[in-house]
């Protein structure tokens, strides 16, 4: 099975195409940026293609992180795997972010517990928390540091993610430091090998929201409605 996999909701914007007949990435980019992705991505996945030398029609899987992250990132690689499995006729499958960064840290050492958390501002980050063999502990969630901090440490869990560090910050006195990657996001590698695996009815490709849009309509000004 050929997949190819797209990232732009965080802090990269990352393509990558993995074969599960003997598990390998065969061609993979990734450029860090907090904006910008919407005009990055396509020149990537053309890249990324021609690496590989082969074209759309063998790609059997189109893997996508569908958040937390981003508003604007996510909606850029939604919308490019939804484009391309409408084009090929092949499923597309949501992978959320968090998922992804923490599942190389579960291949690695499935013994001990993950906590994947990525910075939401105002003192709150996305979290969610995996256990011994990846067993999900906490589902995705937006928690203050204090919650995420209490929730990581009970399970003596290594932290990822860019609000690892700040995690960190409110860890209690009395338990034992961890192991900390504060990477800004997932390795696009593993959002393809994680495509590869998943039930493509359990994982739509669809945002995954966990708080609200801070934009909003204006409403001054309006004329009103005869």
């Amino acid at each position: 099975m050929l997949v190819l996999a797209i990232d732009t909701a965080l802090e990269a914007c990352s393509a990558a195409i993995f074969d599960s007949a003997d598990a390998s990435i065969i061609a993979s980019d990734s450029q860090i940026m907090a904006r910008g992705h919407a005009e990055a991505l396509m020149p990537i996945l053309a890249a990324v293609m021609k690496q590989a030398s082969i074209s759309y029609s063998r790609l059997e899987r189109i893997a996508v992180t569908v958040g937390p992250g981003s508003f604007t990132g996510l909606r850029v690689g939604i919308a490019a795997a939804r484009g391309l499995a409408l084009a090929t006729h092949k499923p597309a499958i949501g992978i959320t972010t968090l998922q992804a960064l923490a599942a190389p840290y579960i291949d690695a050492d499935p013994t001990t517990p993950v906590a994947a958390a990525i910075d939401g501002r105002h003192r709150h980050v996305y979290f969610q928390l995996f256990g011994t063999g990846g067993r999900v502990l906490l589902s995705p969630r937006m928690v203050p540091l204090a919650e995420a901090a209490h929730a990581a440490a009970g399970a003596s869990a290594r932290l990822v993610g860019s609000g690892a560090r700040l995690v960190t910050e409110l860890w209690p006195e009395n338990a034992p430091a961890p192991d900390v990657d504060e990477r800004g996001a997932p390795d696009i590698d593993w959002v393809a090998r994680l495509g590869a695996r998943a039930d493509p009815d359990q994982s739509p490709a669809k945002p995954l929201y966990l708080r609200a849009a801070e934009a909003h309509p204006q409403t001054a000004n309006l004329v009103p409605r005869r």
